[in-house]
């Protein structure tokens, strides 16, 4: 394969498995918050900060995949 396959070829495979992981992370988050403030509402402050703590580490992820991908 010449090298710029190579170079494209890793590419897709950085931001595809950087994308992918930090969406399935940021759903469950999402969805086990939503779940627990269905199952107890008064407990909706303590949960939402965190939950938006957890899903902007997650989403940092995706930004660190994008950079990796522009630096190839």
């Amino acid at each position: 394969m010449e090298l710029e396959a190579v170079r494209l070829l890793a590419k897709a495979l950085a931001i595809a498995v950087g994308g992918f992981a930090p969406a399935l992370a940021i759903g469950k988050i999402c969805s086990k918050a939503m779940e627990s403030i269905g199952r107890n509402p008064e407990a909706t402050g303590k949960l939402f900060v965190p939950m938006l703590l957890g899903a902007a580490f997650a989403e940092a992820i995706a930004i660190y995949a994008l950079v990796v991908v522009f630096t190839l």
